[in-house]
């Protein structure tokens, strides 16, 4: 596994910020880091990156613990945090060149700056002061010095915060980019942004996680572990005609003879089949319907 997080707790005072975290990204894996503000992934981020120690439980990166052999950690995470800090008064391509000598490139150092411009698309930019550039241009700054080394695991904190939609989608296709040949953890409040990237998303409440699953299978599944259809049939019907269907949690009429049907538990298709035929009907569609990763969120982050 890239990471593998057990069992970590961090406590500040008689506060806990995380608290039994596990979870785990595979290698080549794009994941989504969720939860409201305050919920605990920046801190799980930190840990990750051995910027803060673990009040206890353990984590691995690539195999290496990250308390006991924190260099070598470092040595293959790339991290973009939250505030991206950056020397304003540098110019881009001076400060690669500063950064990539604090990772030691050595005589890789001129080829491996120019790849990072190259990738992150600063060429025009790469002779002007980090402070004069837009928001979007920072953060391709930000993504550049945390690949500059070549590390094969990215942890990005809210790499889009603050950009404008363009900048957004610009992001979004680096990272895309990065997510074919590294593993990443991207942490975020765009939930079209983990729909459209992450294979895999991971939501963290008050330091707990309250899911981790692909982010497909989380959509197809709701809090009660029912499942939501639209059905339409050959012929009209009463609310009343699927009195005897037990498996029904809501009913509701949509247009001529069409339905849309939650189901208390499970998935409730094959019933509607065996519905269908008892009453000599044809069914015209069966759609399964999905819920947004953003309901899902809204579900698993608003109880108190």
């Amino acid at each position: 596994m890239s990471i593998t997080v057990h069992e970590v707790t961090k406590q500040y005072g008689s506060q806990w910020a995380v608290n039994g975290v596990s979870f785990e990204v595979k290698e080549g894996e794009i994941a989504g880091f969720i939860g409201p503000n305050g919920a605990g992934k920046s801190t799980m981020m930190k840990i990750i990156c051995s910027y803060i120690s673990a009040t206890s439980g353990t984590v691995t990166v690539n195999g290496y613990d990250v308390q006991r052999q924190s260099k070598e950690v470092r040595r293959h995470i790339g991290y973009l945090p939250e505030h991206n800090p950056l020397y304003e008064d540098m110019y881009v391509r001076e400060y690669l060149i500063f950064v990539a000598g604090l990772y030691r490139l050595g005589k890789l150092t001129g080829r491996r700056v120019a790849e990072m411009i190259e990738a992150t698309g600063l060429g025009a930019e790469q002779h002007k002061k980090i402070g004069r550039l837009s928001k979007g241009y920072r953060q391709r700054v930000g993504l550049a010095q945390a690949l500059i080394h070549h590390p094969s695991v990215l942890i990005l904190d809210e790499p889009t915060t603050g950009l404008d939609p363009n900048q957004i989608i610009e992001i979004r296709n680096l990272i895309l980019e990065m997510g074919k040949s590294k593993t990443v953890l991207l942490s975020t409040h765009i939930m079209q942004e983990v729909e459209a990237i992450c294979r895999k998303t991971v939501i963290i409440d008050k330091g707990v996680i309250v899911a981790d699953a692909a982010v497909g299978d989380m959509q197809r599944k709701s809090e009660s572990g029912g499942c939501t259809v639209i059905v339409e049939f050959s012929a009209p019907l009463h609310p009343s005609d699927f009195s005897q269907m037990e498996n029904i949690g809501q009913l509701h009429p949509l247009e001529e003879n069409k339905w849309l049907i939650q189901s208390k538990k499970g998935d409730i298709r094959e019933d509607l089949f065996r519905f269908a035929v008892d009453r000599q009907l044809a069914i015209l569609e069966l759609q399964l319907q999905e819920k947004s990763l953003e309901e899902i969120f809204h579900e698993l982050t608003s109880r108190k």
